[in-house]
């Protein structure tokens, strides 16, 4: 069976462990590559092709907005003018919910925009978006049954 490549562009230790342990109970085969900013990310994905550091391109991008050196959506625009590299799905993870950025990031084709962090609901249960998203949209999309 296939492994999915996932890239995981965050600055934020604390949202990486967070998101290791959602992709631990996923029951589909994949590998994880972190980056800290976007130029991280773009310099791991611009990698000699012939001998990829991840092995190919990634299946999927989950990534922050707010990193320091190269932000999201610096990051966003050079991948979206990149030819090779223009096409691959990006989900975004962030703590802004200002409309600005769900605009700029809709105009640069993201798949899907999560806000972080986790929230609580009636004050008592823990809502967990990125777990949710894992467990209930991340599976079906790397299994091939889900969204483009």
């Amino acid at each position: 069976m296939k492994k999915n490549i996932i890239l995981l562009v965050e600055d934020d230790e604390l949202d990486v462990i967070g998101v290791r342990r959602s992709l631990k109970k996923l029951d589909i085969p994949y590998e994880l590559y972190t980056a800290f900013n976007g130029s991280e990310a773009l310099q791991l994905l611009r990698d000699d092709p012939e001998k990829p550091a991840m092995g190919a391109l990634p299946d999927i991008i989950l990534l922050d907005l707010n990193m320091p050196r190269m932000n999201g959506l610096e990051f966003l625009k050079a991948l979206r003018a990149d030819e090779r590299l223009k096409d691959i799905r990006v989900y975004v993870m962030t703590t802004s919910n200002e409309e600005s950025d769900r605009s700029a990031t809709d105009r640069l084709g993201v798949s899907g925009y999560l806000i972080k962090p986790m929230g609580y609901d009636s004050g008592y249960n823990r809502v967990d978006s990125m777990e949710h998203f894992v467990q209930f949209h991340l599976r079906n999309i790397l299994a091939g049954r889900g969204e483009t």
